[in-house]
């Protein structure tokens, strides 16, 4: 799954964006598959509402492989869209939101942990708007942090929905990996804020 919701894996954003005649908006089998990621996504919340947690986690783990696949197909053969490189990271972090704000309401998630990642998110997309309104710069690829960020949010899903569905044993890991998404959660946060705060300083005529 990727980072945040910025154009990419498929493309990077100014190819993305600024070259129609090489790419252009249509359905194909990588759009197909990123589609059918997001469609799952209303299902992996019936599921966890259920206390259906054994097939949530596979689900869960279907999506994942899914966006392995859509990139690689999307990469390896050329296939790569407009609509791919923006519909990609958005089914990917509706799928994730979906699914901490779920496993939130379901208790199963410290609530001031959802209330984190909702609100990192958010803030990035707003962000991120703000700088291709104003800034020159439409190209920001994802941070290290942010990475981490979003493969201990992603092992913490796994993580709970496998110990809930398939009966593993939980202890000391699950505080870990709670306090590990905390931390780079708000760590993330801070520095792509931080990150486009000087990109619309730079933008800004001096005075």
């Amino acid at each position: 799954m990727v980072p945040d919701m910025i154009p990419g894996p498929e493309m990077p954003a100014e190819r993305a964006f600024g070259r129609q005649s090489a790419m252009s908006i249509e359905i194909n089998l990588p759009n197909l598959i990123t589609l059918a990621r997001l469609c799952s996504v209303p299902v992996a919340i019936w599921l966890i509402i259920g206390e259906r947690y054994g097939a949530a986690f596979w689900l869960f783990v279907a999506a994942g492989l899914s966006d392995a696949l859509d990139g690689y197909i999307a990469k390896r053969f050329n296939r790569r869209t407009r609509l791919g490189a923006v519909l990609d990271p958005a089914a990917d972090k509706v799928l994730l939101a979906g699914v901490y704000l779920t496993l939130g309401l379901a208790g199963q998630l410290p609530a001031w942990l959802v209330g984190l990642v909702v609100l990192r998110d958010l803030l990035i997309v707003l962000a991120f708007a703000l700088i291709q309104s104003f800034s020159a710069v439409k190209q920001i690829d994802p941070l290290y942090i942010s990475k981490v960020n979003t493969l201990v949010q992603i092992a913490l899903v796994g993580f709970v929905l496998a110990r809930l569905g398939l009966g593993i044993e939980a202890g000391l890991e699950t505080r870990v990996l709670i306090a590990a998404a905390a931390a780079t959660t708000v760590l993330s946060g801070l520095s792509y804020l931080m990150r486009w705060a000087r990109l619309l300083a730079r933008s800004e005529p001096a005075l």
